[in-house]
């Protein structure tokens, strides 16, 4: 059975969360209350990578799609 390659979108996906997390519980240990609009910050810098990381996965996900259905339509055309 063939490894899957590594997929660098999803890493960079989880390394945000991952990092977002601790940073906002740096942020309420260093700051308490004081905290909460960076944390507000945090999550909405979260929110936004999230959202970026979906819409590029999206994008490569249709484009590679295309490119199939091209090969498979040259592929249907050669037949004789």
């Amino acid at each position: 059975m063939a490894r899957p390659a590594f997929d660098t979108l999803r890493a960079l996906a989880i390394a945000s969360q991952a990092t977002g997390f601790i940073l906002i519980i740096t942020l309420e240990t260093l700051m308490g209350d004081a905290a909460r609009p960076w944390q507000g910050w945090t999550l909405a810098a979260m929110v936004t990578a999230a959202l970026w990381i979906a819409l590029v996965r999206l994008y490569r996900r249709n484009k590679a799609r295309k490119a199939m259905a091209r090969r498979l339509a040259d592929d249907d055309g050669d037949v004789d």
